[in-house]
């Protein structure tokens, strides 16, 4: 690019639009890019979800720009695209959208994940961007052997997997859409307070306070679960954006082009190819190379907090996991009391928080998270900011939220 681009996030607020923007717009430093549109269901003034203490210095700036927006109306996506006046065209879009609530039913997935990414898409494709990135978050359930690549026919986890993965069909299927899909681990880092690593590393603060080991069901704890640091996860939506506007369609596809398997084969959804179509789309795995387990990762946090990571027996997980239902009850009475304990010891008191020590059955449940980052190091060249997820890393996310007053002070 010779000239800085004007670029739209949409979505995200939740997940990773935040350190998308921090990276576009720092808060010192140059800008990659000359203006940023974001957008989302979101309020920010007040504030209706989580924004950390970074992202509004970010709204604050000349070239930033913030809408509130129902995405599900095709005529607000139209005026989002619209740039102020005096403005050049957004020439980058990055897609953020999709819901991340595990336990929706299929016609709200569809509705929230399929039909916005949809009109998304195709209003970008009219308005012919130069780069439309999608980020894919990791619902699939890989085969527990192996590193798993892009041209694999992976599984969907469940409703929301199917509906996030047929999300990827429609957008490969709208004509003249510069299209690029980023399929990440599970993501971590500061300020980031949804997901699964998220909630591990608050549940393993827990019984470091307790000074208990913290035991999980799925023994020996080998199942993959790759990680991705939010910082790479902003690195390679950008990486992804700057290769997708210097190759082109065409040529995206012939190097990077992989088939998208149909998995709803009942289901007829507005926009949706039919399940014999063929779909191709130029998709890239970004993970990070500390091969992450779930005993990898449950050791570092609990090692963190002075305590350790270990299994029930046989005979106990067994029985834990034919009753689970009722064990995520029993479990969380703990979790969420001690936790609470914690925020109200903490010096200061802790009394507003994001963090939650409470575990679903999802969180519970055994995950194979395990993708190859083979291919976006060697075709889109991307370096990996931080490749391991180290036990000095996870504090600095955690001082930060200390630092914040999310997360509580305790006496050593």
């Amino acid at each position: 690019m010779s000239h800085k681009p004007s670029a739209i996030i949409f979505g995200g607020l939740n997940t990773c639009s935040r350190p998308l923007a921090t990276l576009l717009v720092p808060i010192d430093g140059e800008p990659l890019v000359s203006n940023l549109r974001i957008v989302d269901k979101y309020s920010v003034v007040p504030p209706t979800t989580y924004l950390g203490p970074e992202f509004p210095q970010i709204l604050s700036k000349n070239n930033v720009e913030y809408k509130q927006a129902n995405l599900a109306v095709p005529t607000i996506v139209s005026s989002a695209f619209d740039p102020p006046d005096g403005q050049e065209p957004y020439s980058l879009v990055f897609d953020l959208t999709g819901d991340i609530a595990y336990d929706r039913p299929d016609m709200v997935q569809i509705n929230h994940t399929c039909n916005v990414t949809r009109l998304i898409g195709e209003e970008a494709a009219r308005r012919n961007v130069n780069a439309y990135v999608r980020l894919q978050q990791p619902w699939y359930e890989c085969p527990e052997k192996g590193s798993h690549e892009e041209r694999e026919d992976i599984k969907p986890y469940g409703v929301i997997g199917t509906w996030w993965h047929e999300s990827l069909r429609i957008l490969g299927a709208i004509e003249g859409l510069n299209l690029v899909i980023l399929r990440i681990g599970l993501v971590y880092g500061p300020y980031i307070d949804f997901g699964m690593m998220t909630n591990v590393l608050t549940v393993a603060a827990v019984y470091g306070y307790m000074k208990k080991a913290m035991k999980s069901l799925w023994s020996p704890g080998h199942n993959a679960m790759n990680t991705i640091h939010s910082d790479d996860v902003a690195g390679g939506l950008w990486a992804a954006a700057e290769w997708m506007s210097r190759v082109g369609r065409a040529e995206a596809l012939n190097g990077a082009g992989e088939e998208i398997f149909c998995k709803n084969k009942v289901r007829e959804v507005t926009g949706m190819p039919p399940p014999e179509k063929k779909i191709v789309v130029p998709l890239f795995n970004l993970t990070d190379d500390n091969g992450t387990t779930l005993d990898k990762a449950g050791k570092t946090m609990t090692g963190i907090f002075g305590t350790t990571f270990e299994y029930h027996n046989f005979v106990t997980s067994a029985m834990m996991r034919f009753r689970l239902e009722d064990v995520v009850d029993d479990i969380n009475e703990i979790h969420v009391s001690t936790w609470a304990e914690m925020l109200a010891k903490s010096d200061p008191p802790v009394t507003k928080t994001p963090l939650t020590a409470y575990m679903s059955t999802f969180l519970l449940s055994k995950h194979t998270v395990a993708f190859s980052n083979k291919k976006i190091q060697r075709i889109i060249g991307y370096q990996l900011k931080r490749p391991y997820m180290t036990a000095d890393i996870l504090r600095e996310v955690v001082d930060k939220w200390k630092a914040e007053g999310s997360w509580p002070t305790l006496p050593s």
